[in-house]
C-alpha cells in the first residue's frame, strides 16, 4: 500500500504509447480470429479444454489459429497494468482510497454486463457464458482489494498463482450439480458439459487473475518512473521477451511441468501445441513473451518522427479504444442477427480481405469514438 501511494506521489508520464501499440497489435490479430471463427469452417479451437486437443485440417489453420494466442494474455496483462497506471493517478489528483475502489467495482460490474448482453449472444451462447470479458471483470473486483496489499506481495501472490494453479484442485466442490458446474469453470477449470449447457465457460478467474497482478506490479512500476527513462525500457524489455521464448524451449523439451499438454511427437505443430484453456506455463511464456517484443518493436517506432501516423497511427486507435473494439467488432464481423445460422462460409483467402476493410471500418469507429469520448469526459463512456 504504501508503494502505491508513492507511486501516486510520484506520477510523472503521460500515455505510454507503447502499451497502446503493443495492445493494437493483439486487438488486430483477435479480430482475425474471431472473424474466421464466424465464417470459417476449418477454424479450431478448445486447446487444453477439458484435457483435449482439438485436431486441425492442416498446418496452415493451425497457424491461422496460433497466431491469435497473443491475444488474451496480453488483454489481460495490460489491463493490469492500465489498471495500475489509472489507480496511481488517481489517487495522485487526491481521489479517495473509497473513489477508486468504487470505480474498479463500476468498472466489473459493467464487464459483466457487457458479457451476458452484448459478448454472449455474438458468440451465440448463453447468457451464463463466462469469457474474457467477464473474467477481467471479476478480476477489477477483486483488485478493488487486493490492491491494497503491497506491490511485492501482489507480484509474489501474481507468479505463484502462474507457476502452480495447475496443481489447485477443487474436487470439495460438486461437479454434479449446475452451481457446482458453474463454480468450479469460474474459478479455475473451464469447460462445457452436455448436462449443463447453459454454464459454460473458457476464462477462469484464478490463473487469469495471476496474469492481470503481473501487469499491475509492471504498471506500479511504470507509474514511477520519469518521462526520460521510459524510452530506455526497449532493452530490458527485448532481453525479458527472449527470456521467455527460450524458458518455453525449455518447458517444451522438457515435456513436463508447464505443459498442460504434452507434445507426442517433435513437429513444429506439436512443439507449438500448447493449452489456452487453462493458460499453461508454456503458453504464458511464448505469449507474454512475445508482448514484451511487442512493446520493445512500439518503443523503437515511438523514436521515429512520423509515429502516429499512417500504419502505427492506425494501430495506436485501435489500442486506445481496447473494449470499445472489443464490443464492436464482434457484430461487425458476426455481420447477422442473434440466433441466426451462418448462411455460408468463407475460404482463407476471402476471410483475410473480409477482415483488413473491417479492421478500416473499426479505426474510423474507434477514432470518432474517441471524440465522442472527450466531449463527454464524466460520462457512462470514461468506463469503455
Amino acid at each position: 500500500m504504501q508503494r502505491l501511494e508513492a507511486s501516486a506521489r510520484t506520477v510523472r508520464v503521460g500515455r505510454f504509447q507503447f502499451i497502446d501499440f503493443a495492445r493494437g497489435i493483439v486487438m488486430a490479430i483477435m479480430a482475425w480470429d474471431h472473424i474466421s471463427g464466424f465464417w470459417n469452417s476449418y477454424h479450431g479451437g478448445g486447446e487444453g479444454l477439458m484435457g483435449n486437443a482439438p485436431q486441425f485440417a492442416n498446418f496452415v489453420w493451425f497457424l491461422a489459429r496460433f497466431v491469435s494466442h497473443y491475444c488474451a494474455p496480453t488483454f489481460v496483462f495490460l489491463a493490469g497494468t492500465v489498471l495500475a497506471i489509472s489507480t496511481a493517478k488517481r489517487l495522485g489528483r487526491g481521489e479517495s482510497q473509497w473513489d477508486v475502489s468504487r470505480r474498479m467495482i463500476i468498472r466489473g460490474v459493467l464487464l459483466l454486463l457487457f458479457e451476458a448482453f452484448v459478448v454472449a449472444p455474438a458468440f451465440g451462447t448463453s447468457r451464463y457464458y463466462f469469457g474474457v470479458i467477464a473474467c477481467i471483470g471479476v478480476c477489477f473486483i477483486i483488485f478493488s482489494v487486493l490492491r491494497r496489499l503491497p506491490q511485492n506481495v501482489i507480484l509474489a501472490l501474481s507468479i505463484l498463482i502462474v507457476l502452480n494453479h495447475p496443481y489447485l484442485r477443487l474436487d470439495w466442490i460438486p461437479d454434479d450439480t449446475w452451481w457446482g458446474w458453474y463454480a468450479r469453470l469460474i474459478i479455475h477449470e473451464p469447460g462445457r458439459h452436455p448436462d449443463f449447457a447453459p454454464f459454460t465457460g473458457l476464462y477462469p478467474v484464478i490463473p487469469w487473475l495471476g496474469v492481470m497482478g503481473v501487469g499491475w506490479a509492471f504498471g506500479l512500476f511504470l507509474s514511477e518512473l520519469e518521462a526520460s527513462k521510459v524510452r530506455e525500457l526497449k532493452a530490458p524489455l527485448l532481453r525479458v521477451g527472449v527470456a521467455s521464448l527460450l524458458l518455453w524451449f525449455a518447458v517444451r523439451l522438457a515435456n513436463g511441468y508447464g505443459n498442460l499438454l504434452p507434445r507426442q511427437g517433435n513437429s513444429l505443430m506439436e512443439w507449438l501445441y500448447v493449452s489456452k484453456y487453462p493458460p499453461s506455463l508454456a503458453f504464458l511464456l511464448w505469449t507474454l513473451g512475445g508482448m514484451c517484443l511487442f512493446m520493445a518493436l512500439g518503443l523503437q517506432l515511438q523514436a521515429w518522427p512520423n509515429f502516429g501516423t499512417g500504419m502505427t497511427g492506425f494501430i495506436l486507435a485501435l489500442g486506445r479504444n481496447p473494449l470499445f473494439f472489443y464490443l464492436t467488432h464482434l457484430w461487425l464481423y458476426r455481420m447477422r442477427l442473434p440466433g441466426t445460422m451462418r448462411p455460408f462460409t468463407l475460404p482463407l483467402i476471402p476471410t483475410l480481405v473480409f477482415w483488413a476493410v473491417g479492421l478500416f471500418v473499426l479505426r474510423e469507429l474507434c477514432v470518432r469514438y474517441e471524440a465522442v469520448k472527450r466531449r463527454h469526459p464524466n460520462s457512462l463512456l470514461q468506463y469503455i
